[in-house]
């Protein structure tokens, strides 16, 4: 516990000002509404961050117009991995900012869930390669508080960015839509689109491939093989509506 205090004292000698004992610059950061009774915003409002509350289609907290963080417990993401929140929760994030990231609190690989160890890092390995999302782990709400406002410190101070709450989804780059193009495909998600893609090296070789050459990459077989070639090459006929 002793250790535990003086790493933080560290983090708070980084934070603030010690000759004034005041803060350098004020930080303002865009917390979930849902988040306004959290230990984690009262340490925030602590170190000196005005906390600015709005409800958030995604996310917990916004430290600038590209980051936003999404916070869980261990227990709550454990929970979200069972009924499906957390990937639709990654998948918002994704889309409107550029920089998104999971903050875990705790070890979710020690929870009262007792969630199956291969189903946790299968979801957190999800959650770094088809939904780019920064993983950040912290011991408890204290830490996670210093992680966020020296973020927050970090873009605003240093960057000059100012948090935003974003509205509009962010351009597809010409990587991201050539994937969302190949996994358009019957039975292709996006790990299979990647690999379609590094094979093929353009869309248009991978839509022109035979069933022989698509068999060649792993995930696709005879029926997903088939089904691709079919949605390729048959005729487009309307559907008649009354």
């Amino acid at each position: 516990m002793v250790e535990m205090r003086k790493e933080q004292s560290k983090m708070e000698d980084f934070l603030i000002n010690k000759d004034k004992n005041k803060r350098v610059e004020i930080i303002k950061i865009i917390a979930d509404s849902r988040e306004v009774n959290s230990k984690v915003i009262n340490e925030l409002s602590k170190l000196g961050a005005i906390i600015e509350l709005k409800i958030l289609e995604c996310g917990d907290f916004i430290v600038s117009d590209k980051i936003i963080i999404e916070r869980k417990t261990s227990e709550d993401f454990c929970s979200s991995i069972i009924d499906g929140r957390l990937f639709e929760q990654a998948k918002k994030m994704k889309e409107y900012y550029e920089k998104p990231i999971l903050l875990i609190e705790g070890n979710p690989l020690s929870t009262e869930r007792n969630l199956n160890p291969k189903a946790i890092m299968g979801a957190i390995s999800s959650l770094i390669t088809d939904f780019n999302l920064s993983l950040v782990y912290t011991r408890d709400f204290f830490e996670s508080a210093l992680f966020i406002f020296s973020l927050a410190k970090r873009e605003q101070i240093i960057e000059k960015r100012e948090p935003k709450i974003r509205s509009e989804k962010k351009p597809l780059s010409l990587t991201a839509l050539q994937e969302y193009l190949v996994a358009g495909l019957p039975n292709v998600n996006v790990k299979i689109a990647r690999r379609l893609l590094e094979k093929f090296k353009t869309v248009e070789k991978v839509f022109t491939a035979s069933e022989e050459e698509l068999k060649k990459v792993d995930g696709i077989g005879d029926k997903i093989s088939k089904k691709i070639r079919k949605v390729l090459t048959a005729e487009y006929l309307p559907e008649k509506t009354d």
